[in-house]
């Protein structure tokens, strides 16, 4: 199972979630791709992933992860935790550090749902946290300078051990991303 995990307020219908599908659908037709959409809370969403993946192993499926944002904080957990090989883009590293400034109402825009996030859910995205990675053989970590909403030096710092492309400029959506849709699935699929 290949599982696609937006991030924050985002969707399996953003511009990197449709280039992922579409790359995936045509050039893997056999691969089980997942793409669910979140529920907004961490405890939530987490639980929703990790029934995903608990599903894939009892068919015997091997694991592989794509995680946008925040979805790359949660995609670091679940391949720490269940195996399988993760590519992380523009990853949330510490996201629980940044909760505060998003208390109160929020909107997605494309699920047109308006929710509320309260300090709890600080605490819960906290506990999926992975402040060392065990297996940095299973992760491709996507990193742009530019990115405006997280920091992308503190994914340089996590994840220094691990195979990372760094690119100068860009932003937080990764500028190009379905240039490295190939370099992805050779990561992803080829064994190593």
């Amino acid at each position: 199972m290949l599982l696609y995990i937006h991030g924050f307020n985002s969707s399996p219908h953003s511009d990197k979630g449709v280039v992922t599908a579409k790359y995936i659908a045509k050039h893997f037709p056999d691969i089980n791709f997942v793409q669910p959409q979140l529920p907004a809370t961490p405890m939530a969403a987490m639980a929703l992933l990790t029934d995903l993946v608990e599903q894939a192993l009892a068919r015997g499926e091997r694991l592989g992860f794509i995680g946008s944002s925040l979805g790359g904080y949660f995609a670091s957990y679940l391949a720490e935790h269940y195996g399988g090989r993760a590519v992380l883009v523009n990853p949330a590293v510490k996201p629980f550090e940044l909760f505060d400034e998003f208390l109160g109402p929020q909107y997605n825009p494309y699920t047109e749902e308006d929710y509320q996030i309260l300090p709890e859910h600080k605490l819960e995205v906290a506990q999926y946290d992975t402040p060392a990675i065990s297996h940095p053989y299973r992760f491709l970590v996507l990193l742009q300078s530019g990115d405006e909403v997280l920091d992308y030096r503190q994914a340089v710092n996590k994840y220094q051990c691990c195979q990372m492309l760094i690119e100068a400029g860009g932003d937080h959506s990764f500028v190009g991303y379905e240039q490295q849709m190939p370099g992805i699935c050779d990561f992803l699929f080829l064994d190593k």
